[in-house]
């Protein structure tokens, strides 16, 4: 099998999501300094969870990634749990998120399994984000 597989103890996977989600009302608050530390925290988050993040990119009002899961692990736990995790520690580290919006995401999101496009043309979909 081709280096794109992941292998397991019982299964052999390749699980891999693009997500999207967007801040409150779509406010631009992920300034510069906010998206740093923004990345610093996805990729803490995706760590602990055992996922691998293949690409990523922050736009003022919403946020691509480009990541790589376990069978065990649903589309919607991981979202759950990075925007959870991001909003939490954001908020307490950056009072203009708490003084400007209710919480820090909306409570949806947009989720894709790469399968039908390649894995290339989403990378390239991610890092031309702050180009257009």
């Amino acid at each position: 099998m081709a280096d794109r597989y992941s292998y397991s103890s019982h299964v052999v996977h390749n699980l891999k999501y693009h997500i999207i989600w967007c801040t409150k009302y779509r406010r631009k608050v992920l300034i510069p300094d906010i998206e740093v530390r923004l990345k610093e925290l996805i990729m803490e988050k995706a760590f602990a969870m055992g996922l691998t993040v293949h690409e990523m990119e922050v736009m003022p009002d919403h946020v691509h990634l480009f990541v790589e899961a376990r069978p065990i692990d649903s589309v919607h736990n991981i979202a759950g749990q990075i925007k959870g995790y991001t909003s939490r520690i954001l908020r307490q580290e950056y009072i203009s998120l708490r003084t400007r919006l209710p919480t820090l995401w909306t409570r949806s999101y947009y989720a894709e399994s790469v399968g039908h496009i390649s894995e290339e043309t989403i990378k390239r979909y991610i890092q031309d984000q702050k180009n257009n």
